[in-house]
């Protein structure tokens, strides 16, 4: 006796009862693949991109979007601070590294970061093909921005006013692409690199004669503004000492990529638990629902089952062939539903506007599988009493009410 064959014929036979199920199932594991997906790779971008910065000092306002706007780049700055309040903190013996940056452009959507070297070795940056920007207006591609743009070495392209879009386009300057990066898995694919004197010189009404030789250091930014310092500490003790001197001594704030990442991630955990109960609730419903038809079914079959049983099926046979419809729905019910989940969140991240926490469905993690066996379980679970029915079937009553 065939198992498999039989099984499929039964679920056949039930069609419409049977593709409800499946997709009960997709539905409630799509749900749970998505927030999976979604939020390991939240997780791993808020990690990646954080890594190694240890304070965001910049404009007094909401220190999460500090955060965001000069770790992550999703967000617009707080304001711009004094270059030479800034300077003085790189100066500050508890700063082993101390980043500036300066924004406000942007190309196509992909940001425009005025730095300096220390930008490169924060984030160990390495050049694919070319090299690092040198003097105002040369800029380096992130790999991302290169592969999308189209952008080769020599190329000229000039950047836009404003984090998003292409309104406002500075066209009495044009950068020049020097070098592209090579890709880190990190926020710097996404971002265009150049030096703090060119995005002086892009908002500048007159040209200052002198300038574009300036590059790096104090020159640079003296009697300026720029957007954010990203900090890093010589000594532990700096975690304490260092964010409250900022905060009370200075017309600045220091915020902690860690706990505000934490902060925002505990934000999205709300909806991402609340989302993942409604899966649950679901799957349930698909339990209760496989349950139900295949304990009506056992009901209408109870004299092919005894039929069976004189042809030579035990009951133990029997016992496994109906498991093993349960089992069979939910396992295609989950096998659809983690292709529906990775589809889905694919769709979702194309029509992201922001391309630097852009969702991909062309990814696995680990967790997946469990999905899986807990489509397998559910299957089991709900087919377990409806099969016990088998052994409470009298093969002479049952073939006697049915002559």
């Amino acid at each position: 006796m065939n198992i498999f064959k039989i099984s499929s014929k039964n679920l056949v036979r039930n069609k419409l009862t049977t593709i409800l199920n499946i997709i009960l199932v997709a539905f409630g594991v799509s749900i749970l693949s998505i927030l999976f997906l979604a939020s390991t790779q939240i997780s791993s971008k808020l990690e990646k991109n954080a890594k190694d910065i240890d304070l965001v000092v910049g404009a007094k306002g909401s220190p999460l979007q500090l955060i965001l706007s000069s770790v992550y780049h999703i967000d617009y700055p707080t304001g711009n601070i004094p270059a030479k309040d800034a300077y003085k903190l790189m100066q500050n013996p508890m700063v082993k590294r101390a980043v500036p940056l300066a924004l406000g452009d942007n190309y196509n959507g992909y940001r425009i970061v005025g730095t300096d070297s220390t930008f490169s070795n924060l984030y160990g940056l390495s050049i694919q093909k070319g090299s690092f920007w040198h003097k105002d207006l040369e800029a380096t591609l992130g790999n991302t921005v290169a592969l999308t743009s189209g952008l080769k070495i020599g190329d000229f392209f000039f950047g836009a006013h404003g984090l998003t879009g292409n309104g406002d386009v500075h066209k009495q300057h044009a950068y020049q692409v020097k070098g592209i990066l090579k890709p880190q898995g990190n926020i710097t694919d996404n971002l265009i690199l150049t030096n703090i004197g060119s995005v002086y010189k892009m908002h500048e009404e007159k040209h200052v004669e002198g300038h574009s030789n300036v590059s790096e250091g104090a020159k640079e930014i003296n009697d300026k503004q720029i957007t954010a310092l990203l900090i890093q500490y010589k000594s532990p003790m700096s975690v304490i000492l260092f964010p409250r001197m900022v905060n009370q001594s200075t017309s600045m704030q220091a915020a902690s990529p860690a706990m505000e990442s934490a902060r925002l991630f505990s934000l999205i955990g709300v909806g991402i638990d609340t989302l993942q109960w409604f899966a649950i609730f679901i799957m349930g419903i698909a339990a209760l629902s496989i349950f139900i038809s295949l304990y009506n079914a056992m009901k209408e079959r109870k004299y092919d089952l005894a039929i069976m049983r004189c042809l030579g099926a035990s009951k133990s046979k029997l016992f496994f062939l109906v498991m093993f419809e349960g089992v069979l729905v939910t396992f295609i019910g989950a096998c659809l539903g983690l292709l529906i989940g990775h589809i889905a969140l694919e769709v979702i991240g194309a029509y992201q506007e922001s391309s630097q926490a852009k969702l991909t469905g062309f990814t696995t993690i680990p967790q997946e599988v469990y999905l899986i066996w807990i489509g397998l379980f559910i299957g089991a679970l709900a087919s377990l009493i409806p099969a016990m029915q088998i052994y409470k079937v009298d093969i002479a009553e049952t073939l006697t009410k049915n002559r």
